[in-house]
């Protein structure tokens, strides 16, 4: 890879959600937020503080994606100690959290509809906490100062978007009489264009920005979200929102082609998907084979494939059980699983390998792998500030819509995240009282040399890492311009031979693969929302993609306007 010729491929222009800037950079997946976190840049604030800003403004512009009662992991990059760390807002289970919650009386899985929206598959909350502990640690700006834009946005109102408009079509049946109330007025959808105010959100946002994240855990709006959730007969209460806290962590890491690679490590089954797939990879050397070619998507189908066969059966929170992270990432295991390649068909005797033997010191828990995966959506958001800081955060309500339920007087949604656990009991990623789910979350820094290079994520559930993997082969691999390499068609898949597909996808490819007994699904559907800033070190620029997915935007911050 060369890192020079890499650069000289990016285009060097605005606009089409493109940015370049010297002075900062917000990107995220609203027009709304990207601005807000640009004017925080611009007023003096750093990165913690527009990322802040700008999940606050989200919870206003994008509410059924993220929002107050979401989770998420946050990655900071301090550019003054050169040092990386994950702050974990992730969610977690009640204490009172039933290990068969999500079976019937006679054992069977309760469809997916039916256990992620009553009561039982809202889990703690931790995005409010995350984001208090954030500012306090590395803001240069208060709490209040963080919430101020949201508030004026909230107020003004924001227009319904192509985002808004698709989720309200696919899956508005997901929400309660509250939700309905705002979202079809009248009982008639929101319309694109058109402009919205949620008054109840506004309270809320005025409530946090006067008596702190408190409030939300343990105080007026914890209780009116325990009331709700108790009324859905959730297990939720308030000793589980006033003993939360929100961990800062370090972060995993490993290198790539001489690139180090900085992801959240385990609860999160994202960062480490990455690693795992990127050094499979590096061993293959994809990018020996044309961007187009049948040979790259069956390299990347299969890895997919692989890696979900491990994550499956050894991921889970590390405070319940061992986890084999040195032994999934070392090189004797990653070259016995390079042996599963052919090239010549689709390889059925994937399953779980045994790292177990790499990694010293660390037990089998004996409980069985997962084995039951649902699509989600979510949102990635970045801001970089003029002293080379970076935050990065994906949050999520799980779900679009999560649960469907609205908290009353406070207009914001509570999540689904209960269903990122196996619903079926005795497994490793199993429902446990106050245990983390496996997430799929991947906020993504790399750094070559020990400076900034490429920092990205994308929203997706389980599509997440997938986005997130070929956009990074897209530019280190391909050299691609950042922009382009977003918007290169994408695959997904797990241990079985559906593939998802992006519009694009090269025929030659997709008959290659049919014929290797991989199968498409019948239409192609945009995957993910890929977020990204890339660094020129060498011009002293940031340059900003968004993904056309949604209507999102980079907004490049030049030293020239201030």
């Amino acid at each position: 890879m060369d890192i020079r010729n890499m650069l000289k491929n990016q285009k060097k222009e605005d606009g089409q959600q493109r940015a370049w800037g010297d002075y900062g950079m917000a990107a995220s997946a609203t027009e709304e937020a990207s601005t807000i976190g640009a004017d925080v840049l611009k007023s003096g604030g750093n990165a913690m503080d527009a990322l802040a800003a700008m999940q606050f403004a989200l919870a206003v512009s994008e509410p059924f994606n993220t929002g107050l009662g979401s989770s998420g992991f946050i990655i900071y990059y301090d550019a003054k100690k050169q040092e990386t760390k994950v702050i974990q807002g992730h969610s977690k289970a009640p204490k009172n959290a039933r290990k068969n919650v999500f079976v019937d009386e006679n054992q069977d899985i309760i469809p997916f509809f039916e256990r992620s929206t009553p009561g039982t598959a809202v889990a703690i909350p931790g995005t409010l906490k995350a984001f208090d502990k954030a500012i306090k640690t590395y803001g240069s700006k208060t709490w209040a100062d963080a919430i101020e834009p949201a508030i004026s946005l909230s107020e003004k109102g924001v227009k319904v978007n192509k985002t808004w408009k698709s989720g309200l079509e696919r899956f508005g049946n997901r929400l309660g009489e509250e939700g309905k109330a705002f979202f079809f007025p009248d009982d008639v959808p929101l319309t694109e264009g058109e402009i919205v105010v949620n008054d109840d959100l506004t309270n809320a946002l005025k409530e946090l920005q006067k008596n702190g994240a408190d409030s939300f855990y343990g105080g007026a709006i914890g209780k009116a979200i325990i009331k709700e959730v108790q009324k859905f007969e959730g297990c939720l209460d308030l000793e589980d929102l006033a003993a939360y806290e929100a961990e800062v962590k370090p972060p995993l890491q490993a290198t790539y082609k001489g690139l180090d690679i900085v992801v959240p490590a385990p609860p999160n089954g994202g960062g480490f998907s990455l690693l795992y797939m990127l050094k499979l990879l590096e061993r293959l050397n994809i990018g020996q084979y044309d961007i187009h070619s049948w040979e790259k998507y069956y390299l990347i189908a299969e890895t997919l494939r692989i890696m979900t066969a491990d994550k499956l059966a050894f991921m889970s929170d590390p405070d319940f059980y061992d986890i084999p992270i040195e032994g999934l990432l070392s090189p004797e295991y990653l070259d016995e699983r390079v042996k599963l390649y052919n090239f010549k068909f689709r390889n059925d005797e994937i399953t779980a390998g045994n790292p177990w033997q790499f990694d010293e010191g660390k037990q089998p828990s004996g409980l069985k792998a997962q084995s039951f995966e649902i699509g989600s959506e979510t949102t990635h958001f970045i801001a970089v500030d003029k002293d080379g800081n970076i935050a990065a955060c994906t949050s999520s309500l799980e779900h679009t819509f999560g649960s469907g339920i609205m908290v009353p007087g406070y207009g914001f949604l509570l999540n689904n995240d209960m269903t990122d656990f196996d619903p079926s009991p005795g497994g490793v990623n199993s429902v446990e009282p106050n245990k983390y789910p496996v997430s799929m979350k991947t906020p993504t820094m790399i750094f070559k040399d020990g400076q900034p290079l490429l920092t990205l994520g994308s929203p997706g559930g389980p599509t997440i890492v997938a986005s997130v993997l070929q956009t990074i082969i897209h530019v280190i691999d391909y050299e691609m311009d950042l922009k382009d390499a977003i918007e290169e068609p994408r695959i997904f898949n797990g241990t079985g031979p559906l593939i998802w597909w992006e519009e694009g996808l090269p025929d030659e490819a997709k008959r290659v693969l049919e014929k290797m007994n991989f199968q498409f699904d019948e239409i192609a559907l945009p995957m993910g929302n890929v977020q990204a800033v890339l660094f020129d070190y060498q011009a002293n620029q940031l340059y900003g993609a968004s993904d056309s997915s949604r209507p999102g935007i980079p907004v490049g911050v030049n030293k020239v306007e201030n």
